[in-house]
């Protein structure tokens, strides 16, 4: 059976399609996941692919295929098919997904063999981006596909009444951009999106430590220092970490004692311009949500919410409470799950 609501929100159109839905996908940038409402996140590794140049046969997926990254021989190119939020690789994209769908199948049982599926898209994907998850979806063997996008997921993952007539506003601080968003009656008012996520700020501390040490290190040493020491401006840390890598000077190599101080100035301009995307979708807000929104405060998904002081240092910036979600990185497959069995019950109200 199946149910529809139509929305007109200014200039743009909100189409929901409620069926029953078995799995909900999260196909981002730097992970895949999949969420199944009777059992759960299923699946939750990095979006790579592992292929052998010569022959152009997958060797692997997920974790295995990130680990090869930097330390595999020639033979082996590790990509990530998803570029800013969207499909860059389709074919590569479609081969992980197949792979991911074939890995779950066992959790899932022979049910699993034509799903139907909610993928959640970026906002502002185009009708191709939008038509190429679909097309990806279709190829792996899912009998039916909605998509959703991606700032309404997050808000139904972290458990916002996006059906009702109040303004939520959510960031979703994803690894290839930043989509700020307010979401009132189960439709995007205004929205802004940002390619500045997780990976750029990993490409700042690589650019700073080559200019300030010259000294080359790769994507994976970046993260892990912005996971260990890397936060907000601000935020007082003392303990800094020690890091290896090659003098683009000598060609030894090097290590380093890297204090959280200068991680910290790497990373504000990128983080400047994710607050100034926040306070252009705070300047869009229709008068009559205004309210909500200094009652409410801003809500944080997405692995950028877990840098430290990041939600502090928001609220100062913008004057606004800021929270981060239950399970932010998850809360976008999260919702994609949950979506077509919660909101016929938070819309019920409007239809």
């Amino acid at each position: 059976m199946m149910g529809c609501l139509f929305i007109e929100l200014g200039k743009r159109e909100v189409f929901w399609l409620f069926v029953s839905s078995e799995l909900g996908i999260d196909l981002g940038t730097m992970n895949v996941r999949l969420f199944s409402q009777t059992k759960g996140l299923i699946f939750d590794e990095p979006a790579a692919v592992a292929y052998h140049r010569q022959a152009d046969k997958l060797i692997a997926i997920g974790q295995r295929a990130k680990t090869m990254i930097g330390k595999a021989p020639a033979h082996v190119e590790v990509t990530y098919p998803l570029q800013h939020g969207v499909i860059a690789d389709f074919e590569r994209a479609k081969t992980l997904l197949q792979e991911v769908f074939k890995q779950s199948s066992r959790q899932l049982g022979l049910s699993f063999k034509k799903p139907n599926v909610v993928m959640s898209v970026p906002f502002h994907a185009t009708s191709v981006e939008r038509r190429s998850f679909y097309e990806i979806a279709k190829h792996c063997g899912a009998k039916h596909i909605h998509l959703i996008e991606e700032p309404v997921a997050a808000a139904i993952g972290a458990d916002l009444p996006v059906g009702e007539p109040v303004a939520n506003v959510i960031v979703h601080l994803g690894a290839g951009k930043t989509e700020a968003a307010i979401i009132s009656f189960g439709g995007v008012v205004a929205c802004r999106s940002l390619r500045i996520g997780g990976n750029q700020l990993d490409e700042d501390i690589m650019q700073y430590v080559r200019q300030r040490y010259n000294l080359l290190i790769g994507e994976q040493t970046a993260e892990q220092v912005k996971i260990e020491i890397g936060s907000a401006p601000g935020t007082s840390l003392t303990q800094g970490m020690t890091i290896h890598g090659r003098d683009v000077v000598t060609g030894f190599l090097k290590a380093i004692s890297l204090d959280p101080a200068e991680v910290q100035h790497a990373l504000k301009e990128s983080l400047l311009q994710i607050a100034e995307a926040i306070r252009a979708v705070l300047e869009e807000c229709p008068a009559e949500l205004s309210g909500d929104i200094i009652d409410r405060g801003i809500v944080l998904t997405g692995g950028g919410a877990l840098l430290r002081g990041m939600e502090q240092w928001l609220g100062a910036m913008l004057h606004v409470p800021v929270y981060v979600a239950p399970n932010p990185a998850e809360a976008v497959a999260i919702g994609t799950g949950k979506a077509l069995r919660a909101m016929p019950k938070q819309l019920g109200a409007a239809l």
